[in-house]
C-alpha cells in the first residue's frame, strides 16, 4: 500500500470512524479541523513508528510534520531517506 493510502486509511478508520467526508483534501489541517487532538498526535506517532519503523524525535513533534496528511507523507519521505 501506498504511504500516502495508509496514512489516509488510518486517520478515516480510528479518528473519522470509516466516515471519509470530513477529510477532504490532504492539506488541511487535522488539529485545526478537529479530527485530532492531542492524545490523537500520541496515537498517529504510535503508527508511524510502528507501520513504517520510525522514530519520531520529540523534536518532531510539530505541526508542520504531524497535522496534515501532505506533512505526514513528506515526514515519512524524509525520515526513510535519512
Amino acid at each position: 500500500m501506498e504511504t500516502r493510502d495508509a496514512v489516509r486509511n488510518y486517520i478515516i478508520e480510528n479518528f473519522l470512524f470509516g466516515d471519509a467526508t470530513p477529510l477532504q483534501q490532504d492539506k488541511m489541517s487535522l488539529l485545526d479541523e478537529g479530527i485530532i487532538d492531542s492524545v490523537g498526535v500520541m496515537e498517529l506517532v504510535a503508527f508511524l513508528e510502528q507501520d513504517f519503523e520510525l522514530s519520531v524525535d520529540d523534536e518532531d513533534l510539530i505541526p508542520e510534520n504531524l497535522d496534515s496528511v501532505d506533512n505526514l507523507v513528506a515526514y515519512i519521505a524524509r525520515k526513510k531517506a535519512a
